[in-house]
């Protein structure tokens, strides 16, 4: 699924663009002609000596910021700040060799004030050493506003954690690891003055070994002139080796409790990716490279697109990351015919227009998550799961989840369960005339599921759902994986506060708090793509999607985050209270199939996997191969295997040792399961018509209109 061969582009979206747009193109470039020698200029601004400063002027910034920033909350304290330090020998190391370069440079590096840039200053005359100029403003003024803005809690909190991370680990080097720091400074001062030497003999024209190279799967270094080059060389491993220093340090500290690791480690991988090299027009090779060729247009597309990214972007920048343009739900996306046959303040209910003559008798009711969109399941007609199973004789119906505004704030998980999964299977009851349905639930689409089975058990009515399926669905919260990092009493207090303040959490913050799981591939590189290049984004269903988000009621996230994420209630017997019960799974004896996936770094397999010891029935769970989406969206046609073991022992890592590999998709395997519990076959049911033969309404085509409403026209608007 996410092989570039899936990627198409529409021909037609560059007629979309405005005159407007070509008239500003047309003056950039005109501007651009008139300066007959801007490449000369240009290349006399890349020199050796001219580049090491703009790079040194960089760092010095950033660790300017670093360093208010720590003192701040470490006024009193007189510990060393590892982050400060290393980026201290790492500044050092690189000024070593702009001198080397450009022995004649008469301008200081220890001065922070003379590399500070005024906001006042007049252009160069450059455009080139303007960009530069302004690009660094406005890296370091959004590093400022992490720290800095009152009206940002959300990103506060975050700086506050990352300070409090740094505050126990100096703790923990100070008293329980005194010689990690000095040795670890000792090997990075070493690795550095190598590097030098290599640098001055790779500068003469000898050939030498790197002394680090980047990890297998970084793409940022994958240039020739990252490795060709002394300088572009020379900077690339200065910067893995001051990265590697810092976490490794991180890591080897005795005297951290394992969470705080996890969230220092977090964190500070995120400030070190954000001043890579990479990221920078003047410290990346290919990006100069394509500026002198294009003679800065790169830059002016890039800003343009720049401007409309804050534009649509919430309290942080949301980097686009497809052409959103060349989608239409309906028409070449979430095209699966079909009609919407129920509709209330909750959700739609869709109907599917059956494939087959004969379905199964027991209809089956599929429960997304509604902090994404439904249509996942049905991106294109060769991965759509809802394809395939109208094709498997299914009567499939799906639930699509409204965009809530404002004025849902107060809709929690009981509302979820009795206006949504309730009333969809009273509805689907109705027009199929069967008293119980198969379910499948995706991801808190599967807790939301997991709660209405303990529900209907202790109120006699466990016999309304025949089977359920879960999704790549947490059951144990204990270990949640990295976006566990965003969740201490300090950043749910803040989402509290700014729910409060607005109803939900906006939707694009959360779709960018999980972009920066995979910060160089989600972010970053999109990042350098966009605006450094200056290339519009490829059309891809997938990354569409994920871009569509959704927004989360108050209520709603508050139960999630409090109960679920921090008290871990869920397989606790009788410890989380649910709409007048007491939750316990142990009680849940309806037929049940688990599937989670081995890389899934959302929902991991191992908080997937006790459901296997805490649900009261049949349960069979499977380990998909992949991730959160592309493990479970895996076609009969797709590359992912699966792993099987009846023996449900209570250790996941003792299961996974044992368990057998099945070189095909976990569909299959499925398909065979539900077979058991699909109560034979019937004519087929068409949308619009009831068991009865009588007519139903039907309100609109599928995907509906509740799939069709962005998360920004959501927050803005009073209701829907």
């Amino acid at each position: 699924m996410n092989d570039k061969s899936d990627i198409t582009m529409d021909t037609n979206m560059d007629n979309k663009r405005s005159d407007k747009d070509d008239q500003q193109t047309n003056k950039s470039s005109s501007e651009a002609d008139n300066q007959d020698n801007i490449q000369d200029n240009t290349n006399s601004v890349f020199d050796f000596s001219s580049f090491g400063q703009y790079y040194l002027d960089q760092l010095n910034q950033v660790n300017q910021v670093n360093k208010s920033l720590f003192n701040q909350a470490n006024k009193s304290s007189q510990a060393s700040n590892l982050f400060a330090e290393n980026m201290k020998l790492w500044q050092e190391s690189v000024d070593r060799f702009s001198n080397m370069m450009a022995p004649n440079s008469t301008q200081s590096v220890s001065t922070q004030e003379s590399h500070q840039q005024d906001d006042t200053q007049e252009s160069s005359g450059n455009p080139m050493a303007d960009f530069t100029q302004m690009t660094q403003r406005f890296l370091m003024e959004s590093l400022k506003r992490v720290g800095q803005d009152q009206s940002n809690e959300i990103s506060q909190s975050v700086m506050l954690n990352l300070i409090d991370g740094w505050q126990h680990f100096t703790t923990g080097v100070t008293e329980e690891s005194p010689t990690v720091l000095a040795e670890q400074q000792a090997k990075l001062w070493k690795q550095q003055f190598e590097l030098y030497q290599q640098a001055l003999m790779k500068a003469s024209g000898n050939q030498t070994d790197p002394v680090i190279t980047p990890e297998r799967g970084d793409r940022r270094f994958t240039d020739e002139d990252w490795s060709n080059n002394p300088m572009f060389d020379y900077l690339k491993q200065s910067y893995l080796l001051t990265v590697n220093n810092i976490m490794q340090t991180i890591d080897d500290t005795e005297g951290v409790d394992e969470k705080t690791r996890q969230r220092l480690s977090f964190f500070t991988r995120q400030l070190l990716n954000a001043i890579a090299p990479s990221n920078f027009l003047w410290s990346n090779p290919e990006l100069l490279r394509l500026t002198m060729e294009s003679k800065g247009q790169n830059l002016v597309r890039g800003l343009k697109q720049l401007t409309e990214d804050m534009e649509n972007s919430s309290q942080m920048l949301s980097i686009s990351m497809t052409d959103n343009d060349a989608f239409e739900l309906g028409e070449n996306i979430a095209t699966t015919p079909g009609k919407v046959v129920f509709r209330n303040r909750i959700f739609e209910l869709i109907q599917y227009t059956p494939t087959t003559d004969k379905v199964n008798k027991r209809p089956l009711l599929i429960v997304p998550p509604w902090i994404n969109k439904f249509y996942i399941m049905d991106l294109k007609e060769k991965n759509s799961y809802i394809r395939w199973a109208l094709e498997e004789g299914h009567s499939v119906f799906i639930m699509s989840w409204v965009n809530p505004t404002p004025a849902y704030k107060d809709v929690g998980m009981e509302t979820y369960m009795h206006e949504g999964l309730l009333t969809a299977l009273d509805v689907v009851k109705e027009i199929t005339g069967e008293p119980d349905a198969n379910t499948i639930g995706y991801c808190i689409g599967g807790d939301l599921l997991a709660l209405t089975l303990s529900w209907l058990n202790e109120n006699d009515q466990a016999d309304r759902i025949a089977s359920a399926t879960f999704w790549a669905t947490l059951f144990d919260f204990s270990d949640p994986g990295e976006i566990g990092v965003f969740i201490d009493e300090r950043m749910i207090n803040t989402l509290e506060e700014v729910e409060d303040k607005q109803g939900v959490l906006d939707g694009r913050m959360m779709g960018l708090a999980f972009s920066l799981l995979r910060e160089n591939s989600l972010y970053w590189n999109y990042y350098i793509q966009n605006y450094l290049k200056g290339e519009r984004p490829m059309p891809f269903d997938l990354l569409y999607w994920n871009s569509d988000a959704t927004n989360v009621t108050a209520a709603s996230h508050r139960f999630i985050l409090r109960e679920l994420y921090q008290g871990n209630k869920l397989i606790q017997k009788g410890e989380l209270e649910f709409d007048g019960i007491k939750i316990d799974l142990s009680k849940v004896k309806t037929p049940i199939y688990v599937i989670a996936t081995l890389q899934d770094h959302i929902a991991k397999w191992k908080g997937s996997y006790p459901s296997t010891q805490v649900l009261g029935g049949d349960v069979t769970f499977v380990l998909g191969e992949s991730g959160h989406i592309a493990g479970i969206i895996n076609p009969p046609t797709g590359k992912y295997g699966f792993y099987t073991n009846e023996d449900y022992v209570a250790d996941p890592d003792e299961w996974y040792a044992n368990a057998q590999k099945h070189d095909k998709s976990w569909w299959l395997h499925w398909r065979e399961w539900i077979k058991k519990h699909s109560a034979g076959k019937v004519d087929s049911r068409q949308p619009g018509i009831d068991h009865k033969g009588k007519d139903w309404q039907v309100l609109s085509d599928a995907p509906g209109e509740y799939v069709k409403v962005r998360a920004d026209e959501a927050l803005n608007a009073a209701s829907i």
